[in-house]
């Protein structure tokens, strides 16, 4: 394929011309006219599309679990209030319900702490979004959808494969839609990237090198201290941190998995490694609080990271400190009653051939996936913020670095924009009833939950496992 044909493909040679999820607008495929790099190469001009969502009437929504995820997604309603409706919440927590209910001015009635007494009334909305803990998806999920409501439903979809594919059996019994929020589909980066590998320009698809940094503090506060410390509790981290990841990886490569194998542990928080005199709290004077590069004083009270969870009023040193003294996220990382592995490998072979290696790791400075793409004519790298084209026979090169933070109606929203981009295509999904207008519909999801459900059968008896 030339340049000229790569370029009508993605659409960039005419106006108005459309990527998945994005509006393309029009460049010119004279090398004279295009924007050059540095090195010689284009700058790959591809607009991210607009966040609102063009419906005849707001969607009306009921959000289960205010906690972040809870207010994330009901933050689209904030910015586009003639979109999408905040009608009832319900959470056990009764702050953080009544700051949903102060938010959105929710009437008293529509306010629940037992998400079983939401179904108990008639139905009163469009939808439920279920942003409740991962081994709480699975029953009020199973009830919204038997009662007539559409459902946004936080990853992973339910803590085993058996739940998993009865909440499938259930979206198909009741012919309603389930969005899964497998974000990153809807995030301009990796809108821009599968199109890229779609329009055939590297040739034909053949490895992929895709690595996630957790980053060591987030490791910490998420998977040794926090929520999803313990798999058996919640799901194996391979669910419940990298589902996403397998999704992308199935998204892009385009053919269902056929074999998996996946190696990992828990290799550095363990109580045999604690240091020396480490007391039950870093707040109880431990020798090694200075130099720990989880100090949970440090990763929350000096750098005020992860605070969210302690739903404080104000960021306050005090507050802060009696959090630290009186919840698991003082503990010492080496005194937890943690399980998930701290680093993950997994090696995969897809339809037609096609390979991909994954790496997860604790053990890095930053976050942000890190993802090379082989094909038979070009090659691809990324960093989840900018990736760089380069075609074998011209060393050409084609960068997209979209400063989509930069675009003020996605200035804030989580995951590069994937966050937001995803209630909008959910809202214009229950608008229209139609599943179509999804990126990742529960039949597309389930079948990556299959492939982490699977590795962990891999990991644990260390051995390649058929995905099917």
């Amino acid at each position: 394929m030339d340049r000229l044909e790569f370029l009508k493909r993605l659409g960039l040679l005419t106006v108005g011309a459309t990527l998945v999820g994005v509006d393309v607008k029009g460049m010119t495929a004279d090398d004279d006219e295009a924007e050059m790099l540095p090195d010689g190469g284009e700058k790959l001009d591809m607009p991210v599309a607009d966040l609102k969502a063009e419906v005849s009437k707001p969607v009306s929504v009921i959000i289960i679990g205010a906690g972040n995820r809870g207010r994330t997604y009901s933050g689209y309603a904030s910015r586009f209030p003639d979109a999408m409706r905040v009608v009832g919440v319900a959470d056990l927590n009764p702050e953080r319900r009544d700051a949903m209910r102060k938010r959105f001015s929710i009437p008293e009635e529509n306010c629940f702490g037992d998400f079983h007494e939401v179904f108990e009334k008639s139905k009163f909305a469009d939808a439920v979004v279920i942003a409740t803990p991962d081994n709480l998806h699975y029953e009020p999920c199973m009830m919204a959808l038997a009662a007539g409501y559409d459902v946004l439903l936080e990853k992973p979809v339910a803590p085993t494969e058996k739940e998993c594919r009865s909440i499938l059996a259930q979206a198909h019994k009741y012919n309603r839609i389930v969005a899964v929020c497998h974000v990153l589909r809807y995030a301009p980066y990796f809108v821009a990237l599968k199109q890229v590998v779609d329009s055939g320009i590297i040739g034909d698809l053949v490895s992929i090198q895709h690595m996630e940094p957790i980053q060591y503090a987030h490791m910490a506060h998420s998977y040794v201290r926090g929520n999803w410390h313990n798999s058996k509790q919640t799901t194996p981290i391979i669910l419940a941190k990298s589902c996403h990841d397998l999704d992308i990886l199935r998204w892009i490569v385009g053919k269902p998995c056929e074999t998996i194998s996946a190696e990992g542990s828990l290799h550095l928080f363990r109580r045999e490694n604690m240091p020396e005199g480490a007391p039950e709290r870093c707040t109880d004077g431990c020798p090694h609080e200075a130099t720990c590069p989880y100090s949970a004083i440090d990763i929350y009270e000096r750098r005020k990271r992860h605070l969210s969870v302690f739903d404080l009023p104000r960021r306050d040193p005090a507050l802060i400190r009696e959090k630290l003294k009186t919840t698991d996220y003082g503990r010492c990382v080496f005194r937890c009653d943690n399980d998930q592995c701290d680093h993950y490998v997994a090696t995969m072979l897809f339809g037609g051939g096609v390979t991909a290696s994954f790496t997860m790791d604790a053990f890095t400075p930053w976050g942000g996936r890190r993802t090379r793409i082989m094909g038979t004519l070009g090659y691809i790298e990324g960093d989840m913020k900018t990736f760089t084209v380069t075609e074998f026979r011209s060393g050409r090169q084609s960068v997209w670095d979209k400063k989509v933070e930069e675009i003020p109606e996605y200035r804030g929203a989580g995951h590069g924009g994937g966050d937001l981009a995803l209630v909008r295509d959910f809202v214009r999904a229950v608008a229209a009833q139609d599943q179509g207008l999804l990126s990742s519909t529960i039949d597309v999801s389930i079948e990556s939950h299959v492939m982490g459900f699977k590795a962990e059968e891999s990991r644990k008896g260390m051995r390649k496992v058929a995905v099917k």
